[in-house]
């Protein structure tokens, strides 16, 4: 037994591999348990690391250091991946509203930071900890920790305490959040009998008949209707005289066509407007298959683009309506529908819904490829590519008037700027950076749970001796001030002063605070996707804004 007990016990490589990945194992087989129906999830990783790190193990601390590191760094450019098709769009019409809300959210915790730093007497480095951990968010503490060995490199202690601060905060950061949207629930979300909310939804993908009885229209093309108008909706068909057709650009409209549109719900009554009468026949069921009343030979299918000189190529340049006489539908990105438009331009893993005749959208598949296994090929070169340019990024030094030193984006804030970038516009520059959700998913799983193991270990030796001073339980209570306040405010503005419905209201504030358990608990007790929605359209900007804001706030104010 001498060579197992020498293995786990002297510093090595192999022992450190070891301890990393079963504290991991652990972590996650734990992190499955619920109390109250909350489970901590990935993050009990981080506390099984304390637990071994308090054991005060000889374990290779340059190897520690690496494995937490270049953990970080496969988690944010990973996300930046993830979000980076929908990060720029989130920042327009209705998502502008919500972000500047999760902005807000953002900005008050900075300010309490401060303001409870000041008077409480507690460092800003051990209070940036406390943020971190009240927002519960890992990644934000590493590009801290990151800034805090800019200003002080050799003060080991600070950047300790730090993540001590994160890991006393962490619980209630995740439970806050929680009693603050019940407390909002009592408030402002109206009851079914079941007692779950529902709220009325006009941002979904919404299919009607319409029938022409506008005047103004007759005679006229499509294309010279949808210049007059700003609203974006397709056209799938048209009934004419008990025929079904496949409308075109060029396609004149006549007086009683009866067409099929789709478009978002908030649309609907200028759509009712624009044509003249709404048909009583609900198109959105899921009993109803379109294809049933057609006498021609339409089809629905969806085709999946996997080609790659169709990467970054825009859905007008192909002319896929006029040459082939199809109707591209919606286009489902990342498991969002969006509604297609001549300047949008699409993506490997992008799945079209085209409707017409089986020999035309045979064709249509082989020009956008169609062939899901290349799906299942890693394009692993624009990650390595990514991560490098990411940490260049990172080391880019930035002057600033004022300051004695200039300031670097870091390992975290590099790598997740050129994520974004990159899975935003590397298909303008046919560089395919898809990876399927799955894959994705892995990596960014892989790198945070390393991040949460090292990160626990590093802390663990003096976290049970600051929590049982009287010092950590200020720790608690401040960590638990910056999680509930900025939720509170936020969310009576939004919903009080604003008038959003609570369903998106509290999605935007588990978005803003980086919390999916959180979302967990929203999820059970409000009917419909709406909060999820709102979730994802806040939390690229906002896990961003809290990666950045946090190095920014060490290197301007301490």
């Amino acid at each position: 037994m001498d060579w197992l007990l020498n293995t786990i016990l002297q510093p090595s490589t192999i022992q450190s591999i070891i301890i990393i990945s079963a504290v991991s194992a652990i972590g996650l087989q734990l992190g499955k348990l619920k109390l109250f129906n909350v489970s901590l999830g990935i993050t009990f990783v981080f506390f099984i690391g304390i637990l071994v790190g308090h054991l005060n193990l000889d374990i290779n601390e340059d190897m520690l250091h690496f494995a937490q590191n270049f953990g970080l760094i496969i988690f944010v450019y990973a996300l930046g991946l993830q979000v980076g098709p929908g990060f720029f769009s989130s920042l327009k019409k209705g998502g502008l509203r919500l972000n500047s809300l999760a902005f807000a959210v953002v900005v008050i915790g900075i300010l309490l930071t401060l303001i409870f730093s000041y008077f409480s007497n507690v460092s800003l480095p051990n209070m940036v900890g406390l943020l971190t951990g009240a927002v519960t968010n890992t990644p934000a503490l590493g590009a801290a920790q990151q800034a805090l060995r800019q200003v002080a490199p050799n003060d080991t202690k600070s950047i300790s305490d730090m993540a001590l601060a994160c890991a006393v905060a962490y619980p209630l950061g995740v439970v806050g959040v929680i009693l603050a949207i019940a407390l909002m629930r009592t408030w402002f979300g109206p009851k079914d009998n079941s007692g779950k909310i529902k709220e009325k939804k006009d941002s979904d993908t919404y299919v009607g008949e319409f029938h022409v009885t506008n005047p103004a229209l007759f005679g006229k093309t499509i294309r010279e209707i949808m210049k007059h108008t700003s609203k974006r909706f397709v056209i799938s068909r048209i009934w004419r005289d008990g025929k079904v057709t496949i409308p075109t650009s060029e396609c004149v409209l006549n007086q009683n066509d009866h067409l099929l549109i789709i478009s978002i719900k908030s649309d609907v009554e200028s759509i009712k407007v624009l044509f003249g009468e709404q048909e009583n026949v609900d198109w959105n069921k899921e009993d109803i298959d379109w294809n049933h009343i057609d006498n021609s030979q339409l089809v629905s299918r969806r085709i999946i683009v996997t080609r790659g000189k169709v990467n970054g190529v825009k859905l007008g340049t192909l002319k896929l309506r006029n040459i082939y006489g199809i109707n591209i539908t919606r286009i489902n990105r990342a498991g969002i529908d969006l509604l297609p438009s001549p300047h949008l331009s699409l993506q490997i893993g992008d799945r079209i819904t085209v409707v017409g005749e089986a020999a035309s959208i045979n064709n249509v598949a082989k020009i956008l490829g169609d062939e899901v296994k290349r799906l299942k090929e890693p394009n692993l070169i624009a990650i390595f590519i990514g991560i490098a340019f990411g940490l260049l990024l990172g080391a880019l030094p930035f002057p600033f008037p004022g300051m004695n030193f200039p300031i670097k984006l870091g390992i975290a804030g590099g790598p997740i700027i050129v994520g974004i970038l990159m899975g935003a516009f590397g298909p303008r520059f046919h560089l395919t950076t898809y990876t399927t959700q799955s894959a994705n998913l892995m990596m960014r799983q892989l790198g945070l749970v390393v991040y949460l193991a090292c990160l626990g270990i590093d802390a663990g030796g003096h976290f049970f001796e600051t929590v049982l001073q009287p010092e950590g339980l200020l720790w608690v209570g401040l960590g638990f001030g910056l999680t509930v306040i900025p939720v509170i405010i936020v969310g009576v503005l939004a919903m009080k002063v604003l008038h959003i419905n609570y369903a998106k209201s509290v999605g935007m504030l588990c978005g803003s605070m980086a919390n999916p358990i959180a979302l967990s608990y929203v999820d059970s007790t409000v009917e419909g996707d709406e909060p999820s929605v709102a979730y994802a359209t806040v939390y690229p900007v906002s896990m961003f804004i809290r990666i950045i804001s946090t190095q920014l706030l060490l290197l301007f104010f301490l």
